[in-house]
């Protein structure tokens, strides 16, 4: 805070108290001092829980939207702080499918939403089942997070930037053998559990009879309703929530006019397939991550009992795909200015937040580049094999690998800063792969210090319905304190630790 930074040889940027010694154990002692305060453990109960999840958000996606971060603020971005950073508890998740060392985003969600690993692409349902054999769904169906927070009484929100239907919030509320069955399975929104509070994101035409034209778009034949079984989804659930206070919205201006106190009920879908990317975002007509974020807590929080709410960044996911970094990593630092509006609109004392990935991507950057290099810059030196400059953020494969002559491509005759440049890949492929590595997991709020070490993907539901006193897992919560605490027994800690080993 406070740095002062002066430009030197190389164009890049040193803080003038960085040369002083002095500068860096000053930080240090103040960290420290704020590490100790942390030996006071949050053994509240947690009225609210939310879980952030940043598809595709790996550690080097992180550490880049860091960067990007202080980058926009005219800083040279790698002593910024994102507000993920400022979680108390870190630790690191092991993202693989029972049958895929490297995951996709389906089997993940299984995992940090129902507690139970899964094979790829199935949603909401164990590894028993085979993903598209429809005949191997029934009986293998397992329940989420979100199902818990509502069986006991808790307000639940979806919000994402993607479809309401894609693997992530899927799997929130569907049992699903493949992923891709968008949209006459759509119907398990709204019929698997009843009353969603909030739900948020894009995929309209999934909600309309096929052929019909959207509102938004009316001559374009790809954004027309999708439904071959000829329901209209929304005017369903229109009718139905028409005397519990609930409004269907569908852009920015409806979605701002809403006063949130007289809102018991959200639906909101604001593009027919994702929405656009937050570089691209319309911002008279489309809302941004956050102030889908901050309507949906103002309306969530009102419950006494709280609330359960997923937030999933989920474009960082798609731009990385297509090989767009600054795509990716600006969907990641919109998902971080969500992150901040929620820690406005809550409390740690009585709100366990958890940011997270599913899984990461084969994204990387390097070249020995200078403080304050622009991260969609170059890297200082030319390849001593081809002679040829690079860019400091490169991917493993991806459509970026481009051939010219015979030869890798000259990036010097090239606007590196263009929204949607595809940065130079290793192996050609027209998506871009996901990566394997671990994730990390972010924590803060009553018993987030649970989240610690190198755990298994699917702990992280159990943590927070423990924390929550949700799910199956409640006898702690008979033992709480006159202060406020509970005091987790021998058994619920016992049985905490069998259920996150069960998928041994």
């Amino acid at each position: 805070k406070g740095l002062t930074l002066s430009f030197i040889k190389g164009g890049s940027f040193i803080g003038k108290q960085e040369k002083d010694p002095q500068f860096w154990n000053a930080w240090a002692q103040r960290t420290l001092k704020i590490a100790l305060t942390r030996q006071s453990l949050n053994r509240n109960r947690a009225k609210n829980l939310i879980l952030f999840l940043g598809d595709g958000m790996g550690v080097p996606t992180v550490t880049a939207a860091r960067i990007l971060k202080g980058q926009l603020n005219g800083q040279s971005g790698e002593e910024t702080v994102l507000e993920m950073d400022k979680f108390p508890f870190v630790s690191l998740a092991k993202t693989y499918n029972t049958n895929a060392q490297v995951p996709d985003s389906a089997g993940t969600a299984t995992a940090y939403l129902c507690g139970v690993k899964a094979n790829e692409g199935t949603v909401g349902v164990s590894a028993a089942a085979v993903r598209s054999q429809c005949n191997t769904t029934q009986g293998n169906e397992v329940t989420s997070i979100l199902q818990w927070a509502k069986d006991a009484g808790k307000s639940v929100g979806i919000v994402t930037t993607t479809r309401v239907n894609h693997a992530t919030p899927s799997a929130a509320y569907a049992h699903s053998v493949d992923r891709d069955w968008y949209s006459d399975n759509e119907i398990q929104l709204f019929e698997n559990i009843p009353n969603i509070d909030v739900v948020m994101g894009g995929g309209r035409k999934y909600m309309f009879p096929k052929n019909e034209s959207d509102i938004e778009y009316p001559n374009v034949a790809k954004h027309s309703g999708t439904r071959k079984d000829g329901r209209n989804l929304v005017q369903e659930w229109t009718d139905k929530m028409q005397n519990k206070k609930g409004y269907y919205v569908w852009n920015k201006n409806q979605l701002l006019s809403l006063n949130p106190n007289n809102v018991e009920y959200l639906l909101g879908l604001f593009e027919p397939g994702d929405l656009t990317y937050d570089l691209e975002r319309n911002k008279e007509t489309d809302p941004s991550l956050t102030e889908m974020v901050d309507v949906a807590i103002k309306i969530l929080r009102k419950n006494p009992n709280g609330f359960y709410l997923l937030v999933e960044g989920g474009r960082i996911d798609h731009g990385h795909h297509e090989g767009k970094a600054k795509q990716a990593l600006h969907e990641a630092v919109e998902m971080d200015r969500a992150i901040g509006r929620a820690d406005l609109l809550t409390s740690a004392h009585d709100t366990l937040t958890v940011v997270t990935a599913d899984h990461s991507h084969v994204f990387s950057f390097g070249g020995y580049t200078s403080r304050g290099n622009t991260i969609f810059g170059l890297a200082p030196m030319v390849s001593d094999i081809d002679q040829k400059p690079f860019t400091s953020i490169l991917y493993g494969n991806g459509p970026g690998y481009k051939i010219v002559n015979g030869v890798r491509e000259n990036v010097s005759t090239i606007d590196l800063q263009e929204n949607n440049y595809q940065a130079q890949a290793a192996v050609p492929l027209s998506m871009e792969t996901h990566g394997g590595e671990d994730v990390a997991v972010f924590a803060k709020g009553p018993l987030a210090h649970l989240l610690n070490g190198v755990n298994e993907q699917n702990y992280i539901p159990h943590v927070m319905a423990y924390a929550g006193c949700i799910g199956k897992n409640r006898d702690h919560c008979m033992s709480k304190s006159a202060a406020g605490h509970f005091h987790p027994t021998f058994a619920g800690v016992v049985a905490l630790v069998t259920i996150s080993r069960l998928v041994y």
